[in-house]
Parts: structure tokens; C-alpha cells; sequence
């Protein structure tokens, strides 16, 4: 699995990876699929649409739950991977490269809001 190098994850294991031109991908940790098992269905938010850090923005379920998904930093959603609506196994196959959710412009604090994530080492780390 290919660990994207600048990636930061919440507590509640969505990850987010600065693109470097001021937009960010957003999506599920690995280990957060590992614990759903095999994804069913997947529903993403529309383009255009505002969320602060914290607000739910999508909905995951698997064989064994369904949980939310939330925003890890306040944003704009900018690009939204369709194909997963269709194919939402894909996440249990690559969740990083093909498997991201969103893309999103920040709208809040960004520095604020990325200090309270964790960098992928320390977030692994926490789950021990």
C-alpha cells in the first residue's frame, strides 16, 4: 500500500493530503476500511457544498456497519470521485490512490485545524 508522504489523519480515521495548490484530498484510512469490511455503498456529497470540521460529509457502509464520515478540516468540496458511488469495493482495494473521497478547498483556520490531526505514524501509533 502506498502511504501517501505528507498525509494527516483524524481520530475518527479520515486522512487528508495537501495537494500543494491550496486544495486537499480527503478519504478514509486504511485501517478504517479494515474495520468495515467489504464496502457496499458509498454516498458522497454534492460539488459546491460547505463543510466545517467536524460535519458529516459522507455515509460508508459495509457488510458488518454503517457509519458516517466527517470532515477532517473545514472546506469547499472541489472534485468528488463518482466512481466510487459505482464501485465502492474500490476502497477496500486502494484507498489512498484510487480510493480518495473528496477534494476540497479549505474555508477555515487551516494551521489551526491541521495541528489537530495526526501525522499517519502517530495516528498508527494511537490505534495500538
Amino acid at each position: 500500500m502506498n502511504i501517501p508522504e505528507n498525509m494527516l489523519c483524524s481520530k475518527s480515521h479520515e486522512f487528508i493530503v495537501n495537494n500543494g495548490d491550496n486544495t486537499y484530498t480527503v478519504g478514509l484510512t486504511d485501517y478504517a476500511i479494515e474495520q468495515l469490511g467489504d464496502i457496499v455503498f458509498l454516498e458522497l456529497p454534492e460539488n459546491d457544498t460547505e463543510f466545517k470540521k467536524g460535519e458529516t460529509f459522507a455515509t460508508i457502509e459495509s457488510v458488518k456497519a454503517a457509519s458516517e464520515i466527517y470532515m477532517p478540516i473545514s472546506g469547499k468540496i472541489i472534485a468528488v470521485n463518482d466512481s466510487l458511488v459505482d464501485t465502492p469495493e474500490t476502497l477496500n482495494e486502494d484507498c489512498y490512490e484510487n480510493g480518495w473521497l473528496v477534494k476540497i478547498e479549505p474555508t477555515g483556520d487551516v494551521e489551526t485545524e491541521e495541528a489537530e490531526l495526526l501525522e499517519y505514524e502517530d495516528y498508527k501509533e494511537e490505534l495500538e
